[in-house]
């Protein structure tokens, strides 16, 4: 049998259980309930291992897939990368005795990794003038489809060189003064002063309007840090750019491996990590600078090369854009790749899923394990049909009958 002759017979089984909708293992009334209350807007798909489907609908029609699409960035950007890498930041000195920093858009550089780092460089550099921050390994003006221009942590910009996700957290004493509200990171004068400007209330947010901007913040943290280890750093912190005879003085690798940065992803069902590494994937597969462009380019060619699936839409990494477009199907395909790293997902009884919210879209996709053995592989994509998904799933987990 040709490829071409396999892919035929394969659509003609899937619309053959499209029209009968039915599967010989189950009766017709165990069908029905499991899939009675997708609507016409929803889609579900439940599989075994060995790829036969029990319960479907929908399943090849495209919907909005939210944070499950994080499954397929991790699955592509795995696929490039060891899951042993570690991403790394690179400090320099210049002729003027500067002291340079290279970002190369380490997602998870929080403020104890930058005191780490600080005590570390007090002793391998004596005096120097400034802080220059290099964030060209990203291109300027990176604009994440979904992202706004809010204060929410959500809109934090993507930059090459961050801090604590580029957010800040702060709350107001008895006084009304404000102060940080994590003991770990201190409060910084432009932080302050975005704060004060804004108006806003004690909580988490993002400050920043620029990549430029959250820059600047993570090197007025950093040099803090630096006074803390010893060095009376009294000079400027701006921008710039490292140059070829500026000397490689320190290099920072992240404590945290690439398959553990993507579990503390999965678990916080972090945005900016996901968008950080789609744009680091880029930049690693195609050259730099990073550029949004070719991060989807790389997660799309891997899905049609690795999984077939040509007719998908990925607009960026992290599913907070509703013109992602995948299929039940499509999703399995990442499922049945994915499933040696199951365990990064985040485990709820016999369940290890990823879930997705956005307003009037619940998504969840992963796999059901228990006394059958082998997994199963489950997607939910509610796209506005306003279902309870708790219900949904407790009805696939009834119908499989082996998660216990």
């Amino acid at each position: 049998m040709t490829c071409k002759h396999g892919i035929a017979m394969f659509r003609f089984a899937v619309l053959l259980f499209v029209l009968t909708f039915c599967w010989q293992g189950k009766s017709t009334a165990e069908t029905s309930s499991v899939c009675a209350r997708i609507s016409s807007r929803d889609a579900l798909l439940v599989a075994s291992r060995d790829g036969q489907i029990l319960y479907a609908k929908n399943e090849i029609m495209k919907c909005v897939p939210a944070s499950t699409l994080k499954i397929l960035t991790a699955l592509a950007t795995l696929h490039h990368v060891e899951k042993s890498y570690r991403f790394h930041t690179e400090f320099y000195l210049d002729a003027d005795q500067n002291l340079k920093i290279k970002g190369y858009g380490d997602p998870l550089l929080t403020s104890e990794v930058w005191r780490d780092i600080a005590t570390i460089l007090a002793t391998k550099v004596g005096r120097f003038k400034n802080i220059i921050l290099d964030t060209s390994y990203f291109a300027p003006g990176i604009n994440i489809p979904g992202i706004g221009n809010s204060t929410n942590p959500y809109d934090a910009p993507n930059v090459a060189i961050c801090a604590n996700f580029n957010t800040v957290f702060f709350k107001r004493d008895q006084a009304g003064t404000i102060v940080t509200a994590e003991p770990q990171t201190p409060m910084t004068p432009l932080a302050l002063k975005k704060i004060e400007r804004l108006g806003l209330r004690a909580g988490r947010y993002t400050l920043w309007d620029s990549a430029r901007e959250a820059a600047l913040y993570t090197g007025e943290l950093f040099a803090h840090f630096l006074k803390e280890a010893g060095n009376n750093f009294q000079g400027e912190i701006r921008t710039g750019t490292v140059k070829p005879e500026d000397r490689l003085i320190y290099t920072h690798l992240s404590p945290f491996t690439l398959e553990e940065t993507f579990k503390k992803m999965f678990e916080f069902s972090s945005n900016f990590i996901a968008n950080q590494i789609l744009l680091a994937l880029g930049a690693y597969v195609e050259g730099p600078p990073a550029t949004l462009g070719k991060g989807v380019e790389v997660v799309s060619r891997y899905a049609k090369e690795r999984l077939h699936l040509s007719d998908i839409r990925i607009v960026e990494g992290s599913g907070i854009s509703r013109k992602n477009r995948l299929s039940a199907m499509d999703m399995l395909a990442a499922l049945r790749a994915f499933e040696p790293y199951r365990g990064l997902l985040t485990k709820k009884g016999c369940l290890l899923y990823k879930s997705g919210t956005l307003t009037g879209v619940k998504t969840r996709a992963g796999y059901i394990e228990g006394s059958c053995g082998d997994p199963h592989y489950f997607v939910i994509f509610l796209n506005n049909s306003g279902e309870d998904i708790e219900r949904v799933m407790e009805n696939i987990k009834k119908g499989i009958g082996c998660c216990k």
